[in-house]
C-alpha cells in the first residue's frame, strides 16, 4: 500500500478524496466522525502544500430534486470551523481553476451531481476522471468508506496523478488486517442485520479464521430455518436455505445459534423459546438465554468483530445489542466495530469504550472478505 508519507506534497496542488457522507437532518450534521477522522490527514497535508481541493460525495443523487438536499456546503462550513481556517466552497458552474489559483484551501461540490449525466462519477468515467485531475498534481485518497467503489473521483483521479493513500485508509487497513493475520485467541465474531446474502463471503472467510461465530439479528433465521426450527412468522431468506444448511454442516462446532428470542404482541414484548412460538411470532431481538450464551463466548475473548445489531434496537428491541456491548466494554481483548447501525448501538450504549470503530461500512465488509480494494492504491 502506498502511503502518504512515500510521495513528496512540498508546494505542489494536492486533491484529497474524503468520505464526508455524514448524515444530516435539518441542515445540521448528526454526526461529524467521519470529518473529525479527516482532520489528521488534511493538517499533514495543509503543512506541505501549496493548494488543497477536497473532493467527497454525500447521499444518492438520482433526481433534481436531490441535489438540493445534498449539498457538501454544510460540510464545508463545519469542516472551516474544525480548522479554524476559512474553506472556499465551489460548484461546477463556476470557475474551478480560477477558484483554486485564488484560494489556499478549496471543496467542490458533491462529486455524484455528475452521476446525473449518464452515471459518470459512479461509473468512473475518464473524461470526469481526467477533468478532476486536472485541478490538481497529487491525488490523496482518504475515503475508506468508498474504498470498495470504483469512482471517477477515487480509481478514476489515480490513473493520470501521483497517488497514495492519506492517514485513515492507512489506520483502517491495519485495523482489520489484524483481525485476518494471527488474531489473538479466541477470537469470535459477533454478526447480526437482516440478511444472510449481504455478507456471505465475509462470513465464509472469517469461518475459515475465527473461532467463534455468533449470529443474531434476522440472519440467525434462517440458520435456524436451516435446521428445521420453529421460527414462527419471523424473517428469512428461503433462497439461502442450502447455503446456511452447508455452512451449518461444514461449521456446526463454531456457529452459535440463538435459542430464544424476543417478540411482540398485544401484551407487550415477551421473551419466548423457539418452542414456545406460535405461527403468527416474529423475532425481534435475541432473548435472555441466547445473551447468556453470547456473554460466556465474549468474556473468553481476546480478539472480537461485532458487526450488525442482534435486534430491532431502534425500535425498542434493544436488550441484546445492548448488553453486547457493555460485555464487549468490560473485557480485555482487541474490538472493532464496524457498521453505520453498529457504530450508532455502541456509542448509544457504551460512552466511554476501548473498541476500535470502523467507519468503512460495506468497504470493511469487502476488505474482510480477503480480497482488495479498487480504491486503495498500491505501492
Amino acid at each position: 500500500m502506498k502511503r502518504i508519507t512515500d510521495i513528496n506534497l512540498d508546494n505542489k496542488k494536492v486533491i484529497i478524496r474524503f468520505d464526508y457522507n455524514v448524515p444530516i437532518k435539518d441542515n445540521k450534521i448528526l454526526d461529524d466522525t467521519r470529518i473529525v477522522k479527516s482532520l489528521k490527514t488534511l493538517n499533514y497535508v495543509l503543512e506541505r502544500a501549496n493548494k488543497v481541493i477536497i473532493l467527497s460525495h454525500l447521499g444518492r443523487i438520482k433526481t433534481e430534486e436531490d441535489k438540493k438536499n445534498n449539498s457538501l456546503e454544510i460540510v464545508c462550513n463545519h469542516l472551516s470551523e474544525l480548522i479554524n481556517r476559512k474553506i472556499k466552497f465551489c460548484t461546477y458552474d463556476q470557475d474551478v481553476k480560477s477558484i483554486i489559483n485564488n484560494n489556499k484551501i478549496i471543496m467542490l461540490e458533491n462529486t455524484r451531481f455528475f452521476d446525473l449525466d449518464n452515471n459518470k462519477e459512479s461509473s468512473c468515467d475518464d473524461s470526469l476522471s481526467k477533468y478532476f485531475a486536472s485541478f490538481g498534481e497529487v491525488f490523496i485518497n482518504d475515503a475508506f468508506g468508498v474504498s470498495h467503489r470504483s469512482a471517477a473521483s477515487n480509481v478514476g483521479i489515480s490513473k493520470y496523478l501521483e497517488s497514495a493513500n492519506g492517514f485513515l485508509i492507512e489506520e483502517e487497513v491495519d485495523n482489520l488486517d489484524k483481525l485476518l493475520n494471527n488474531p489473538e485467541r479466541p477470537f469470535i465474531v459477533i454478526m447480526g442485520g437482516k440478511k444472510v446474502s449481504d455478507k456471505i463471503k465475509v462470513i465464509d472467510n472469517l469461518l475459515n479464521k475465527c473461532d467463534k461465530l455468533l449470529i443474531g439479528g434476522a440472519m440467525t433465521y434462517t440458520f435456524l430455518k436451516a435446521k428445521n426450527m420453529n421460527i414462527g412468522s419471523s424473517f428469512y431468506e428461503e433462497e439461502y436455505i442450502d447455503y446456511a444448511k452447508e455452512v451449518l454442516n461444514k461449521h456446526s462446532d463454531k456457529i452459535v445459534l440463538a435459542v430464544d428470542n424476543y417478540v411482540s404482541d398485544k401484551t407487550g414484548i415477551i421473551n419466548k423459546s423457539l418452542e414456545e412460538m406460535n405461527e403468527n411470532d416474529i423475532g425481534k431481538d435475541i432473548g435472555d438465554k441466547t445473551i447468556e450464551m453470547f456473554k460466556e463466548e465474549i468474556v473468553k475473548s481476546k480478539t472480537v468483530f461485532f458487526n450488525g445489531p442482534v435486534g430491532l434496537f431502534e425500535e425498542e428491541f434493544c436488550k441484546g445489542t445492548k448488553e453486547i456491548c457493555e460485555t464487549l466494554n468490560k473485557i480485555d481483548a482487541y474490538v472493532v466495530v464496524g457498521g453505520g447501525d453498529t457504530l450508532n448501538a455502541v456509542n448509544n450504549y457504551t460512552k466511554d469504550h476501548h473498541f476500535v470503530l470502523s467507519t468503512g461500512g460495506g468497504a470493511s465488509l469487502e476488505y474482510l472478505e480477503g480480497n482488495g480494494l479498487p480504491g486503495i492504491i498500491e505501492g
